[in-house]
């Protein structure tokens, strides 16, 4: 029997612009090369077709969005791609547990949506939450914009239902809330990059929409006073839900492209986007000891949602711009945010020494220490030259982020393009057992082959 016998006449396809489409990721340093794209519509269409794959040892590549920076979901090596895309199915939601069961091609923002209709949200947020599905997120166990006040991916999620490469389908926790009985095997599949098994539905841990926020924009002088406006910000009279950054440069490339003007009449370094809940006391007098001290230069704030979304537009459409406007070399790091200052002044330095004339733009979540690292390529330096030049880049950059006692990825996973770097954050030891489990969930090495490990 055949790989995609008996399935549905539209569960596989070899078109070329199918295979191309779904055989890459936001990344751009491999092109993409699956032999095969298949996207069946129920758990068991993917247990079937696993269980073949296993017996056959093909090469399988989950997919999402594929909106990862790390090249998980690329397929450059024959493999065939499992889509989840059609499985978009979501439950009514249940306002008395607070969960919602999904599958895992659910958008991230339909997701929101579904659960807005009861008041309800799960907060998993960021830029790309219009094309994420849900299964990507919870397998590369996604960060984004409101990390500071609702943690990680995995603070909210509840069960799952896992396909092993064996076909065989693990039910984990379902919907409890307390379940103390041994290894939560569930945990492990969180943030694997798709390496030990398939996710196909997620009950997800709901929490209510705050009833108000508040979204300002303000200019600030250095990098330093950015840090301390986080400071002043944890001290004020509200709870901080979003903190973000972003520099000059990455402005002046999202002014490029998407043709918006400058949010202050004077140019600034810095700039921060501060969104706050349930404000316990007026926010005047904060807001004018922010002036008084000179922590920010100018700000505004929104007085309505169609004001509130203009200046998220700010930073939210930063990724975007830099493609749209560039080459961008990104990574994403992360750095206990005490160290942010010296980590930011050292990497200027090492830029400016060894690579005189590149582009930096920085921009990120410093409320919890999560640096999106951009460097733009020269006009003059073609492709090739760029990708091998940064590679150099790279080592110097994550000799830095090992030195400060960071991690060389924040939120987009390890993939094939930090593979080589895993070692400066995670301890031998702690690889080795990564390779047994990889052993034991998947004997055949067939999920998501030479990603991670």
């Amino acid at each position: 029997m055949g790989l995609t016998d008996g399935f549905p006449a539209d569960f596989a396809s070899t078109d070329a612009d199918d295979l191309a489409t779904y055989g890459r990721d936001w990344t751009k340093v491999y092109a993409p090369a699956p032999s095969l794209l298949v996207r069946p519509r129920t758990t068991g269409e993917v247990s079937e077709f696993l269980k073949r794959c296993h017996a056959t040892r093909t090469a399988v590549v989950p997919s999402g969005g594929r909106t990862g920076l790390a090249g998980g979901a690329v397929a450059k090596d024959r493999e065939v791609v499992l889509s989840l895309e059609r499985m978009r199915a979501m439950s009514s939601v249940d306002t008395l547990a607070l969960t919602l069961r999904v599958e895992a091609g659910a958008v991230t923002e339909a997701v929101h949506q579904h659960a807005a209709k009861s008041g309800l949200t799960w907060p998993v947020d960021f830029a790309s939450k219009g094309s994420s599905q849900v299964g990507g997120n919870i397998a590369t166990n996604a960060g984004g914009v409101r990390v500071i006040r609702y943690g990680l991916t995995r603070q909210w999620v509840l069960g799952l239902e896992v396909v092993l490469a064996t076909g065989e389908v693990l039910e984990l926790n379902g919907a409890l809330e307390k379940n103390n009985t041994g290894v939560d095997l569930r945990q492990l599949f969180i943030g694997s990059e798709g390496i030990l098994g398939v996710i196909t539905q997620a009950t997800l841990k709901l929490c209510r929409l705050p009833e108000k926020t508040d979204v300002f924009l303000f200019s600030v002088p250095t990098l330093q006073h950015v840090l301390e406006l986080f400071e002043a910000a944890r001290q004020g009279p509200f709870t901080v839900s979003a903190f973000e950054f972003f520099t000059d440069r990455c402005l002046a490339r999202l002014m490029r492209h998407r043709k918006v003007k400058a949010p202050f009449d004077a140019g600034s370094p810095f700039y921060v986007l501060l969104e706050v809940e349930a404000a316990s006391a007026p926010l005047e007098p904060w807001l004018q000891a922010l002036f008084e001290t000179a922590r920010v230069t100018d700000g505004t704030q929104a007085q309505n949602a169609e004001q509130a979304r203009a200046l998220w537009a700010y930073r939210e459409g930063i990724s975007e711009s830099l493609s749209a406007t560039g080459l961008p070399h990104k990574n994403d790091i992360a750095l206990p945010v005490s160290g942010l200052k010296t980590f930011c002044a050292e990497l200027e330095t090492l830029l400016a020494g060894r690579y005189p004339g590149w582009e930096l733009c920085l921009f990120g979540h410093i409320g919890d220490g999560n640096l999106h690292v951009n460097i733009m390529k020269p006009d003059a330096l073609d492709q090739a030259a760029f990708l091998q030049a940064t590679h150099a880049v790279d080592a110097d950059l994550m000799a830095l982020v090992r030195a400060h006692r960071g991690s060389v990825s924040a939120e987009h996973g390890i993939g094939l393009l930090k593979r080589e770097w895993l070692g400066y954050t995670r301890s031998p030891a702690e690889i080795a057992l990564m390779r047994q489990l990889k052993v034991i969930f998947d004997p055949h090495g067939i999920l998501n082959p030479g990603k991670v490990l």
